[in-house]
Parts: C-alpha cells; structure tokens; sequence
C-alpha cells in the first residue's frame, strides 16, 4: 500500500512537471542612465587659438534661464549619484556611526590666558554654534570642572564666574540662518571685541563691535567687506581694511570706540594691482601696513598710540614677498623670504632694524648666518624669548633662544647659540604656532601635528622647559584630554605629563604621552625619483598588521599649489579606511611647501606640469613597489589639489581606479582668462597669466577640462562641491559633464557630482556624513 501511494504521488508529480514551465530568470535592473544637461556651444579665441565649450552657460550666473536648467540638472545628479550609492547605505550608515563617533567633540577649547583672563568657546546643550566665553584666571583653579566648563560660583561676591561674550547662535539669527566667523580680535584692554561674520544677503563680512562690559553692539564702526582689523591706543581705536567690488583690499580706516566722529580714511590703494592687509605687533605698539603687488612688496609703520600721525615706510622690494613685522625692544624685527642681492631667496631669514634709524634707506641686518641645512620655517616672539620653528631635511625641531640677541656685531651662527630644544614626538609633520596673544607671557602654545596623532594642543614654559599638553584627542580611550587651571585631577594627570628636555635630540621616546597611535600604524618615509630625477618625498600610513597583505587599496593624497604644506595630519575619518586595509599615502610634489621656495617655483605657472608628473611618479612608485595593487589605486584632491589629480588622470587613467575630488578647480583656462570670481595676484603667480602666451599654452596644456582622452575609460569619480565654495559649482559640474561626454561609459566605473548648499565645515552631522559617502564610493569601486 505504501508503495501504490507512493508510486501514485510520483506519477501525479510527473504530470505535474510536465505542465510546469520554469519562471525566466529575473532581468537584472539597468543601471542608473547619468544625467545630460544641455549643451550651448560657444566658440572662444585668444592668442590666436581657439576652442569650443558646450558648458559655458553653466557660470552665466546672471542668467536665470541658465540658472533654471543649472538648478533642474543639480537635481538629476542628485539623484543619479543616490541611485549609484544606494546599495551601499548600510556601509554609509556604519561608516557615519563610525567616524562621528570618533569626531573629537570638546565642551571647550582649551583656555587661552590673556593678562588677567582666560578665554574659550565652549558648546551648550542643544546649541548648534559655541558662545565665546571669559573668566579670571584667579578664580580658575578652583571651581572650573572639566564635565561642565560654565560651572563655578564666587561666593564671595556672588556671582557666576564666567562671563559670556558672544553667543554665536544668536549671530546666527542676525545673518542668514547660520553664523561663519572670519575674524575675532579682543581689544588689548579687553572691553571690546571686534568680529565679522559673513551676511549671507549681501555676500560679504561684515564688521560689528561689541562692548565686554555691557555686551551690547557699539554704534560704530559697522562696516561691510571688512577684511583685516587692528587694535591701537589700547583699544581705544580700531583699524579696519574694506574691499572694493572686485574683492581687492584698498581702504584703511580708523574708527575711535565711543566717538561720533566719522571714521578716518587712512589710505586709499587706486592701483587695482595692489592689495593691503593690516596687523599688529605682538606688543601691541605698531600697526604694520603690507601693501603688495605682482612686482613689489612694500611695509609701513603705524604708531599704534597715534594712528592718525601717518605711516612710515620701513621696508620694500621689487617682488612678491612675505613679510611680517614683529617690534622687540626698540627694534624692529622682519621675517621674509624677499630677494637677497637680487637673487630669489629659497627660505626665510630674519632682518633687524633700530626703530629709531631714520636713515634714507633704513638699515636692515641679517640675524642669522645662512646655513642650508637648518632652515628656519617659522618665528614667534614674547618679551623675553625668540621661538623658531627649523627644519633639518624632514626633521621639524622647536627651539627658544633668549632675548635681547646681541646687535651690532653681524650675523651670528644659530648653533652656536644657548638653543633650548623643545620636547616633540616622534613623525612630526607641522609645527604651528598657536594665538599666543599674551606677549609678557614665558608661556607659548603650539599645536604639533603628526601623520600617526591627534593634533596635540601644547604649552611650553620657554623660562624652565615643561611643556603640558593642554588638549588632544585620545582614540585609545576614547576621550578627549582637555586640563582647565590646576584642578586636582588635572594636577595628578600633569604630573606624568610635564617634561623638560634641553637636548637637540628631545624627542620623547615614550609616545603614549603624546596619545600617539604608532602602537598600531606605521608611517614611511620614500624618496621617490620623478620623470627628471629629481626626489619627490612620499609618505605612507597603515595598518602594522596589513602593509604585507595582497590585494591592498590605496590612497594617494596630492596638493602642490601655492607653496602650501600638504596636509598630512592624523584625520579620523581615516581610520575607517586604514582599519580596512587601506593605505592611506601623500606626496609633496612640486608646487608645495616644505621643501623652500625653489621647490614651490618649479611647479607654478609654465612649470606646473611637474606637480603633475610628480604625482604620477608617486603613483607609479606606489604601485611598483606592491605596496598598493596595482588594480586599487585611488586618487584624492582638495581645490586646486584637484587640479593634480585630475590632469594625472588625464595623463595615466589607467593608473587610479577612483577619486575624489573635493570643491574642485578645474576649468583653469576659462577661470584665468575669464574669472566668475575675483582672483588675487597669487593666483596668477601660481597657474599663469593668460595674457602671456607662454603660460596661456601652459594652462591649455594642464587644465583639466580641456585635456579630456576620448574613447578611454577613465577612473570612478566622485566630485563634490558646494554652492559656498571660492570656485563655483560650475567648474565640477563642467568637468563631470565633459568626461561623460568623451571618456568611454562603464557603469561599473561612474562619474558622480554631489553638491552640498550648506557650510559643511560648521556642522558635525554634515561633516561624518559627507566623509561616510566618500569612503563607501571608495570601497565599492574597489570592491566592483
């Protein structure tokens, strides 16, 4: 019987399959189409050559047809890059959890003493932006908490300890919905504070003064464009600089605090080649005038206790030239890097002058005897001490050198100096000076970065050598180290903190006391030979337990531009990347800091295609050397670092897999010869003069929108750009356009355009999310 039923059931199931007709297999869904904004071609000539570009309609911003469409596409691509990304939201999701975890989110920054007061910005609850804050330092040591840096109560007359100065968040309501900041000076007597915030309506920083005392707004100066300030008579007066329509810094006033006199024009730059910004010396007993051009750099003198008695001149040359004026004692002391004897200086040296020589030309002598292999990178002073920031090859050093120096007698040899060398941890890449406002103060803060640590915020007593490290963020424990006065916590913590180090080889051998994370990722050091032989210095971050491993993505970060260090501090959000087998890599190429001025030069103007082969060497290199797959190689640019990027994917598209490429310039011959937004005469000097033919042949040749191969399948690209960025929307969107355009169409090799309108470095959330996006667009072309 078992076997009839089962019999019966085998002849039912075959009459069954005879009429069953397998289901088709699913059609996968086609991939996302990219968007096609419209085309307008419009012919250009000049020096006799000509081009076409389809794009040009995309900066027409007073257009609003153009507009219209530049809106309506903005949308698509929107769209298109969410369709590409969807599969990848839940490593998006993860990736944000992971990097905003890590972000460093401080109640404080870390006390800044001034005379009498210590001042912070700190976050409130709910808040989206800080409050600028004060409080005596006398009243500091007991009460300040660290879990709540508003607490403290002086009983002894009753009230709250700490004094609120500005609350962004209400700046924020005055202009636009947000409050962005671009300076913020106390005055010398600290009753005033002079700020600009950036008014959104009329797309310009405003001047605003507000009384400490009262904290209400002072009647006057309120002023639009503002781009430099300065304090005199004790803060009693201030100095501001305005920018004409084209953004060009050409006007100096003085305003006196509580006067209703109208505001003194000082000076009025007509040459529309020339720009002037304004500071003060560190005593606060000068106001220095920088006036400079492509062809000369000029520095006038302001008594800061009578500025309405005219400028002097101190100092010029003919050439472009940094130059910073600090006043010690009767003399003055000039940090440049301006010709010596008519030769181009490669670095920065330091003259001296009596402020009382009143000889027609001023007297200058050199400081320091030239020696090539100790470089002084950068000086600050106090009363009692000369900080300089010098480099031996790739070493940074910190060292303090008493003053007053010896005058009258010639340069003197540094090294044979009483040099202080200051404790540093190990793989230092940028030494930079903090605000170090107090000038009577033994007491300097530099913030000390590394490729391997969290910038650590550092306060060295020049008078006995300890140094404390005020903040910096612990990955380890996940914490932030912040000490606030001398509580007693912060006391025990300082006592294992606090070093004194006279030697020139001061580096601290423990760096568990930097919070170093060379415990578990190594930073290299390669010098890598160009396409001329010269040696390109690469530097490389990863994994101890992952160099060796196969398959291994990389990126490789680029710059070159403007003489600018490459930023090779510790990022979090890379740690995703790194803890995944990343190696995360950067190459000072030509065009750079770090190396002197020859190195910047090289690779500027007609010579800015070795930034490019430089980078493409270091690529190369990456490759060659099995330390990045040659298959996983990605590239990564900020502004006009996507310059190099991009004309080194024109150059060699096979060699990266993806990039990135952030607030990019890359319509450089349309930007130079006809520029949306106004460029400074550095500009120029970096990327070329189209008026001059050799450099217009040499912006046809690098400008990346223009240098597109055709029929060649080019890297995974992700643009990301924002309406409030200094090279318009229309430069990324250009370019994404014209590589759809020519290059050969992959979908599994998509060129995406992500725009942000909001201010992406003022808001947390923003800043993870974006990075999140970036990081998913690089693991899924590489795992594609």
């Amino acid at each position: 019987m078992r076997r009839q039923l089962f019999r019966f059931g085998s002849v039912s199931r075959q009459c069954h399959l005879r009429h069953y007709k397998a289901p088709k297999p699913a059609t996968p869904p086609s991939p996302p189409t990219p968007p096609k904004p419209p085309k307008k071609p419009q012919k250009f000539e000049f020096h006799g050559i000509t081009w076409e570009d389809s794009y040009s309609w995309m900066s027409s911003l007073n257009d609003k047809v153009a507009m219209r469409h530049m809106d309506v596409y903005m949308e698509q691509e929107e769209k298109y890059t969410e369709a590409i990304m969807s599969e990848t939201e839940r490593l998006q999701s993860k990736l944000q959890s992971e990097m905003a975890a890590r972000m460093a989110f401080e109640l404080s920054t870390p006390p800044l003493r001034w005379g009498p007061w210590l001042y912070y910005r700190r976050a409130e609850e709910g808040k989206q932006y800080p409050v600028l804050c004060r409080r005596l330092a006398s009243l500091n040591e007991e009460f300040i908490s660290n879990k709540s840096p508003s607490a403290g109560f002086d009983f002894a007359s009753g009230k709250r300890i700490e004094q609120k100065l500005l609350d962004y968040n209400q700046e924020a309501e005055r202009f636009g919905g947000y409050a962005y900041e671009e300076l913020s000076e106390i005055s010398p007597n600290h009753q005033f504070l002079a700020y600009t915030m950036y008014d959104k309506d009329n797309d310009c920083f405003k001047l605003s003064v507000r009384n400490l005392n009262s904290g209400s707004l002072c009647s006057k100066p309120q002023a639009d464009r503002v781009s430099n300030l300065a304090w005199a008579k004790d803060g009693q007066a201030l100095l501001y600089v305005v920018t004409d329509h084209m953004k060009r810094p050409y006007r100096i006033y003085c305003s006196v605090i509580g006067s209703t006199d109208d505001d003194v024009l000082l000076l009025e730059e007509s040459d529309e080649g020339v720009h002037i910004n304004i500071r003060h010396t560190k005593d606060f007993r000068f106001v220095t005038v920088n006036a400079f051009s492509i062809m000369s750099s000029k520095v006038f003198l302001i008594n800061a206790a009578d500025p309405l008695s005219g400028m002097t001149l101190v100092w010029e040359c003919d050439a472009l030239a940094h130059c910073i004026i600090e006043h010690h004692q009767g003399f003055l002391y000039l940090f440049t890097d301006s010709p010596k004897g008519g030769k181009s200086a490669d670095n920065h040296y330091i003259l001296r002058s009596a402020v009382n020589d009143f000889s027609n030309p001023r007297k200058w002598e050199e400081v320091f005897v030239n020696d090539q292999d100790l470089i002084v990178e950068d000086v600050d002073f106090c009363d009692k001490y000369l900080v300089l920031i010098t480099r031996e090859g790739r070493k940074l050093q910190l060292c303090s050198v008493s003053l007053p120096l010896p005058f009258g007698k010639g340069a003197i040899k540094l090294r044979e100096l009483d040099i202080q060398y200051l404790s540093l941890p190990k793989q230092v890449c940028q030494i930079s000076p903090g605000p170090n406002y107090d000038y009577f103060s033994s007491v300097m803060r530099f913030i000390i970065s590394s490729p391997v640590m969290p910038d650590a915020v550092v306060d060295y007593d020049l008078t006995t050598g300890c140094w404390n490290i005020i903040q910096q963020q612990n990955l380890l424990q996940e914490r932030t180290q912040i000490l606030y006065g001398m509580s007693s916590a912060s006391m025990n913590r300082d006592s294992s903190y606090s070093k004194r180090s006279n030697s020139m080889n001061a580096n601290v051998q423990d760096d568990l006391l930097w919070n170093s994370l060379s415990e578990f990722y190594a930073c290299e050091q390669y010098d890598v030979p160009s396409f001329d032989g010269v040696m390109v210095p690469l530097t490389i971050v990863f994994a101890h337990d992952d160099k060796n491993k196969n398959k291994k993505p990389g990126l490789l970060h680029g710059h070159g531009a403007y003489g600018e260090l490459l930023d090779k501090r510790w990022h979090s959000e890379l740690k995703s990347l790194l803890d995944r087998g990343w190696i995360i890599a950067y190459a000072d190429v030509r065009g750079g800091g770090g190396c002197g001025k020859k190195w910047h030069h090289d690779g500027r103007r007609t010579k800015k295609h070795n930034s490019i082969n430089d980078y493409i060497s270091c690529a190369k290199f990456l490759v060659e050397r099995d330390i990045v797959d040659e298959d996983k190689l990605a590239g990564w640019g900020y502004s006009a670092g996507c310059l190099l990027v991009a004309s080194a994917m024109n150059r060699c598209p096979d060699l990266f897999r993806a990039a990135i490429l952030k607030v990019p310039f890359l319509d450089a011959t349309n930007t130079l010869l006809y520029p949306i937004l106004p460029l400074l005469p550095v500009d120029y000097e970096e990327f070329g003069y189209p008026g001059d033919l050799d450099d217009f042949l040499a912006i046809r040749e690098y400008s990346p929108c223009d240098n597109i191969q055709k029929d060649v399948l080019y890297p995974a690209v992700l643009v990301t750009s924002s309406f409030n960025t200094r090279f318009g929307a229309w430069e990324a969107a250009k370019w994404v356009a014209r590589v759809r355009d020519l290059a050969i169409y992959d979908p599994k090799r998509p060129i995406l355009l992500n725009l942000s309108a909001d201010i992406v470095e003022e808001n947390r959330y923003l800043q993870s999310k974006e990075s999140a996006l970036e990081a998913a667009f690089l693991i899924k072309m590489m795992e594609s």
